[in-house]
């Protein structure tokens, strides 16, 4: 199977409701999301509307504004005539987006260390154990996912509403990257890195923590290479987790 196409469907039993919160439109978009962040939906991926329907238990028209959102923040292409496609950036694309990474989190170390409040550096920390024990478990996506998050929640902590936009754009298209190129192992974001960022910023000392920032971010970019590709491109697969969530009584799935 390539990156174009889909295998013919086969009927599978709708996604029992979500516990997320929010719309139908904001479930749909976020659980598409979540699978880019933890790099388990390959770069040129068709995204089948009638596919996507299904596994969801919603209308096309509810599919077709989430995947409009995600296209906004750049990590699906909208084709016309043709559907959508996760977005595969090439080579060029690949360094202009981590160039402008660079630049987003320097600027949000930086405000971070001036307005970020004890409550958020807690969260932070949070997260950063939350991760240790996702990849301990051997739950490398839930790993992955929220390694993405913590630079997500520390853009909120930076207190720049602009920033936190481009910064949810870019760490998607990064982890598109990163499926499309790394290399090796398929390493992710050190919590170490995490932990000590996050004792530069609770120490108010600006230099060390964009210091720390750009060497956590070279760190990123040395596993990158212009030759693998990962991940999937089979929609069912990557959203099987939904697909078993058998119906109980009492709920019942997303009406369409």
């Amino acid at each position: 199977m390539n990156n174009e196409e889909l295998q013919p469907l086969k009927k599978q039993p709708r996604a029992a409701k979500s516990n997320r919160s929010g719309t139908q439109d904001d479930v749909v978009y976020a659980h598409i999301f979540d699978v880019i962040l933890e790099q388990r939906l390959a770069p040129g991926t068709k995204l089948s509307e009638e596919a996507l329907g299904e596994i969801f238990g919603v209308s096309r028209t509810i599919i077709r504004r989430s995947l409009s959102r995600l296209a906004h923040e750049g990590v699906v292409l909208l084709r016309p005539n043709r559907g959508a496609v996760v977005a595969s950036p090439s080579v060029e694309e690949a360094r202009q987006i981590f160039y402008a990474r660079r630049m987003v989190e320097r600027a949000i170390t930086e405000l971070a260390v001036e307005h970020a409040t004890t409550e958020q550096i807690n969260e932070l920390r949070q997260m950063v154990k939350d991760e240790q024990d996702s990849f301990s478990r051997g739950d490398r996506g839930a790993g992955i996912r929220l390694s993405g998050e913590f630079h997500l929640k520390l853009a909120e902590a930076a207190k720049n509403t602009p920033l936190i936009s481009f910064q949810r754009s870019l760490v998607s298209q990064t982890s598109l990257i990163i499926a499309q190129y790394e290399s090796g192992g398929r390493s992710h974001c050190s919590y170490d890195e995490h932990n000590e960022l996050l004792d530069a910023i609770e120490a108010r000392d600006t230099t060390k923590a964009v210091h720390l920032m750009m060497h956590h971010m070279d760190h990123i970019d040395s596993k990158l290479n212009l030759d693998e590709e990962s991940a999937s491109d089979d929609l069912h697969a990557v959203f099987s987790h939904l697909l078993q969530t058998k119906k109980k009584p009492g709920r019942s799935a997303a009406n369409r």
